[in-house]
């Protein structure tokens, strides 16, 4: 029997697991085993190169998406204490513009100088979620389109907008995308990550808020699993189906419809998965290890990017030589941050 509450335990272990695993990346965990022995299973906790997927990929897109479906969950229980759609719109755009501090101060921490940079995730979800937000009250149908109305205009300026050394839609560096960094910030990113993902990423954000209104229906809860199975089927068919057409490519940095559509379909099976397992069979045993993070998920990404890797990465090390095992207690200090803040109840919220 659903539980019909205005909290999922599975988007918390999902926001959580997410968390887990990006804080293991900047505790260098992966690429101290990466260093140590060299296998495609290891591989998948990097990105790709450029023109394919790896399970790394999937990272940012249900990070954007779970922010949508917290917002549609936060925003329908507002709605239920009278908070207007406008009043509500003002605590939305405060938020973002502090994420958007948040994530291009980070951007200067990384340089150790002032820089203007806008690659990092909480930049981009600062855009993606006001764009959610003005479609949050609209229809299901009308949510849907408007993603694909977003990844198609991405795909359609890469195509369109072509500039003399910017003029290869799918060649790193030489992209539409590229050639807007130089407008928006006077460089090129290195890895080939570009600002302007946040049009087609936005479609995340936008069914993260779908999928937390159906979650939050009324319907039952064996229709509310096929549908998002189906839907992370779908995505997958025409994101999988476009790159083998080469109507477009799979590339995560420049975030294609082939590569948008693909990473939703597999978001939405593990959402998927996870509610049914979670929330609908009631397993819960060992939940607390993801949610204890997944609920300071800023606080921690703030730290681990800033305190963790400037400092205890480093004090760590002065103590356990062994890079391997250096990098796994820095992991698990982290994580006993984050618990010692449960246990005590606070909790950090923009």
């Amino acid at each position: 029997m659903e539980k019909r509450t205005n909290r999922l335990l599975s988007l918390d272990v999902m926001r959580g697991f997410i968390m887990i695993l990006l804080a293991g990346e900047s505790c260098r965990v992966y690429e101290s085993l990466h260093e140590w022995y060299d296998n495609a299973f290891i591989r998948q906790f990097f990105h790709h190169p450029w023109h394919g997927l790896r399970c790394w990929d999937l990272v940012q897109p249900a990070f954007m998406f779970m922010a949508g479906t917290a917002m549609y969950i936060s925003y329908r229980s507002k709605l239920s204490k009278g908070v207007s759609w406008s009043a509500n719109f003002r605590h939305i755009a405060w938020r973002s513009l502090k994420l958007f501090l948040l994530g291009t101060g980070l951007h200067c921490i990384y340089a150790g100088k002032l820089v203007w940079e806008l690659w990092n995730v909480l930049t981009q979800l600062s855009v993606t979620g006001i764009i959610a937000y003005l479609v949050i009250g609209r229809s299901y149908t009308v949510q849907i389109l408007a993603g694909v109305g977003l990844i198609i205009l991405n795909d359609i300026l890469y195509r369109t907008v072509l500039m003399p050394g910017f003029d290869q839609p799918f060649v790193e560096y030489h992209n539409f995308g590229a050639y807007m960094d130089t407008l928006l910030m006077g460089k090129i990113n290195e890895d080939g990550w570009v600002a302007i993902n946040v049009i087609p990423t936005a479609a995340h954000t936008i069914w993260g808020v779908t999928a937390g209104k159906l979650l939050m229906s009324a319907s039952g809860s064996n229709r509310k699993i096929l549908v998002l199975a189906l839907a992370g089927v779908l995505g997958l068919l025409l994101g999988f189906g476009l790159d083998i057409t080469a109507i477009s490519p799979i590339i995560k940095r420049i975030s294609t419809a082939g590569f948008v559509l693909a990473s939703a379909g597999w978001v939405l099976l593990i959402l998927a998965a996870l509610y049914w397992w979670i929330d609908i069979r009631d397993h819960q045993r060992y939940t607390w290890i993801a949610v204890v993070v997944g609920m300071n998920a800023i606080f921690i990404y703030v730290f681990f990017e800033t305190v963790g890797a400037q400092w205890l990465n480093g004090i760590v090390r002065i103590f356990i030589p062994w890079q391997i095992a250096a990098a796994f207690v820095t992991w698990g200090l982290e994580w006993g941050l984050c618990y010692w803040l449960y246990k005590r109840q606070i909790f950090f919220k923009l």
